[in-house]
């Protein structure tokens, strides 16, 4: 099949999947300002829908959009693909998955100093697109990243309703007025469990993130660590499993080291990209400016994958925590647990459920709880931040 027989059919798919955009589409889209964005770069974690994002943005514009994983697409250097979308008159392309595509950014830099009067918006898994690029891709390209989605998105997705923003510090009676409306609790502990990323409408949610973490691990990472080996592979999937059951979030690196014969370099730099491509989120004290630092806690970045998975609800819970206000503030660790669990804004935040003891914290985020009470703030409070 020759090059134009491949883009009249990528063509035909990217009509197919403008048909099947949804209705509702996440708010957090309408927010992001690129549509006179000439050459952008968006990153974000696979299912958190970086393709509805820019299939939604590009609707009405002469743009056309390919997957670089596509094997006919593949079999092209993506400048000679490019070029021959060009030359049909669009006047915009976006390419997802775009570092599966061999030399990626030497071909993005290339293209952008070529076409300096057209479009071009790539996609990719993680920030980890920009590191592995060319040093002055950066540059060249605006940074977007999509993040998981919020409890408002999922509530305005699920059922149509988009409250407000909330400041979790200065909750406002009219941020309170939603718990008359719905069934909160119920709604919350479907969002926790299968509502971080707009999949949740396909079904088979836990099979699908399943799926998304072993793609990630097995797929993603290979492309931006090429050294790796399938004993690294292993390794990495084993943390995610010791991180989802464990009551203690963290990991022991020198038994790490043992049982997998591998050096602590090479264990801190394994931990790092999976912090890079969104899988861990490494929770470290103020100050801990290292490199390789596995943090004070270790937690899995989605709080979804715990339920997915039947993993210690008690780390569930902070990692919901972390998750959501990380969004907005910078979370540290508590330097003395035994204090509190969490310095968010310069707050201390103790994380339990309604009848945890506050210790020395300035608020506690409980669970099961429908209103504040006090000093204790409903933990579906948090879902509402962004």
């Amino acid at each position: 099949m020759n090059l134009e027989e491949v883009i009249t059919l990528v063509e035909e798919t990217h009509q197919r999947l403008k048909l099947s955009l949804p209705e509702r589409i996440r708010p957090f889209y309408d927010s992001v300002e690129i549509d006179k964005v000439r050459t952008a770069l968006v990153y974000g974690q696979r299912g958190a829908g970086k393709t509805t994002f820019l299939l939604h943005r590009s609707k009405d514009k002469p743009f056309l959009y390919l997957s670089a994983d596509n094997p006919l697409v593949l079999a092209y250097p993506l400048y000679e693909v490019v070029r021959e979308v060009f030359k049909r008159g669009y006047e915009g392309i976006i390419i997802d998955e775009v570092h599966l595509a061999k030399d990626w950014s030497l071909h993005l830099k290339a293209l952008y100093d070529d076409y300096p009067d057209r479009y071009i918006w790539a996609s990719g898994s993680s920030s980890l697109l920009i590191k592995k690029g060319v040093a002055d891709l950066s540059r060249r390209f605006v940074q977007i990243r999509i993040p998981l989605m919020s409890f408002r998105e999922f509530l305005h997705l699920k059922i149509g309703i988009l409250p407000e923003p909330v400041d979790i510090f200065n909750v406002k009676e009219e941020n309170l007025k939603l718990v008359r409306k719905i069934n909160i609790l119920r709604l919350f502990r479907e969002y926790i469990s299968s509502g971080t990323r707009p999949i949740f409408f396909e079904g088979e949610y836990c099979s699908r993130i399943q799926g998304i973490i072993e793609k990630t691990i097995f797929y993603d990472i290979p492309f931006y660590l090429p050294s790796i080996q399938g004993n690294h592979l292993r390794l990495m999937n084993a943390v995610i499993g010791h991180i989802i059951s464990s009551p203690i979030p963290t990991v022991n690196i020198s038994k790490l080291c043992s049982e997998w014969h591998i050096g602590k370099e090479k264990l801190y730099q394994l931990l790092s990209i999976m912090e890079g491509v969104e899988l861990l989120r490494i929770v470290r004290r103020k100050g801990d400016k290292s490199v390789y630092s596995k943090g004070a806690k270790m937690l899995i970045n989605d709080p979804s994958v715990y339920y997915c998975f039947n993993g210690n609800l008690g780390t569930a819970r902070e990692a919901l925590v972390v998750f959501t206000l990380s969004e907005r503030y910078e979370v540290y660790a508590s330097p003395k647990e035994e204090d509190y669990d969490y310095l968010v804004d310069g707050k201390k935040i103790e994380v339990g459920g309604k009848k945890k003891d506050t210790k020395s914290a300035d608020f506690v985020i409980s669970d099961d709880l429908e209103l504040p009470v006090r000093n204790r703030l409903p933990m579906w409070l948090l879902g509402m931040v962004w």
